[in-house]
């Protein structure tokens, strides 16, 4: 009897994929075979290739969906073709019973080949208002998958839905001391941890590095810079830089006492799981298509969170941004105690298989 075989997509920044890494074990202790499909380079490719030997990595060509001009928007869509060809290949060899895609620029060739092999299509949108991804992917899916109730209101309502977040669960399991002796700090000074998504962030990584030794007076930081934005040779007591941490994270997390971070809402909402005070700085309308200005002002709202533009944070005072935070820890802990729990990694891998063909 042929194996059943589950077929993920998503890729291009880390948010893309962590919902995927948490639906791996699930798919395989259900006795699925689990393939991929992601970029020859992006992110997605590191983390599922080399984090997930157990899964069978198919890279495939994409083009980037960008809203300026640039001379590549001539030649992406037959970057995008050439993937869905590709794509078309490795679905009728593995003949999968069901395609889960958590959106990026790679998913987009994936789930256009999918009608063409007819093989149904569960589409996830983490964001208030849809990505340009999944937008185009929308009329070619089978169902959606929203985390926001708003969300509903910009999909097809007959094959929509809202599921809620899924968190990977291993971030439940961080040791505190282990990740203060990960990280070379102790429990004598608060620990903040500051997360500027996968590809890291300029202002943030700027506005800490500006203000470092002020910081250091009152708080120890774990910094998450970025691939290639470490600061070589920066070396001081209370102050530890990655640029993308796996394995560690759970511990590091959990020996954090607040977070500073983006706005994107796969990281709120594990944030949220773990009850972490956390300050958010959207990326700027003018850098993305605002989706993180409404993840922030949704979070704020309901005072799970506070934020700051970031044309603010580059040029109010960070320490006293990091003050704030810490005054308003009791209220953001009580409300944040008072949300709902996320759906289990196990129960939604049940309703993505309950669309299967």
């Amino acid at each position: 009897m042929k194996q059943p075989v589950v077929v993920l997509t998503g890729g291009g920044t880390a948010g893309h994929v962590s919902v995927n890494q948490a639906l791996i074990p699930v798919f395989l202790d259900k006795g699925y075979s689990v393939h991929y499909i992601g970029s020859h380079e992006g992110i997605e490719k590191e983390l599922i290739a080399e984090g997930h030997p157990e899964v069978e990595y198919h890279a495939i060509q994409s083009g980037k969906l960008r809203r300026y001009f640039s001379m590549k928007n001539f030649t992406d869509p037959f970057r995008v073709g050439a993937g869905t060809l590709q794509a078309l290949a490795i679905l009728r060899k593995v003949k999968p019973e069901i395609i889960f895609s958590k959106g990026g620029f790679v998913s987009v060739p994936v789930v256009m080949a999918a009608r063409l092999a007819n093989v149904p299509v569960v589409v996830h949108e983490s964001d208030v208002t849809p990505g340009l991804a999944n937008k185009l992917a929308l009329p070619f899916s089978s169902q959606i998958f929203t985390v926001f109730e708003q969300t509903l209101q910009y999909v097809p309502a007959a094959k929509s839905m809202c599921t809620g977040p899924i968190i990977r669960p291993e971030l439940f399991t961080g040791d505190r001391e282990e990740g203060l002796r990960r990280a070379g700090l102790n429990s004598e000074k608060p620990v903040f941890i500051i997360m500027g998504g996968s590809q890291g962030s300029a202002v943030l990584n700027d506005a800490v590095h500006n203000e470092l030794t002020d910081l250091l007076k009152k708080y120890q930081i774990i910094h998450l810079c970025g691939k290639g934005n470490v600061v070589e040779g920066l070396s001081v007591a209370g102050y530890v830089q990655y640029e993308y941490v796996t394995d560690a994270l759970p511990d590091l997390l959990a020996a954090a006492d607040y977070a500073v971070s983006r706005a994107g809402s796969n990281a709120i909402f594990e944030l949220l799981a773990i009850h972490k005070p956390m300050l958010l700085v959207p990326l700027a309308a003018s850098k993305s298509r605002g989706d993180q200005l409404l993840n922030a002002n949704y979070f704020a709202s309901k005072g799970l969170a506070l934020q700051i533009e970031e044309e603010q944070f580059e040029v109010q005072s960070v320490t006293e941004q990091f003050d704030r935070l810490v005054k308003e820890k009791t209220r953001l802990l009580s409300n944040i105690e008072k949300t709902t729990e996320p759906k289990t990694p196990e129960k939604m891998a049940e309703l993505i298989l309950s669309f299967q063909k």
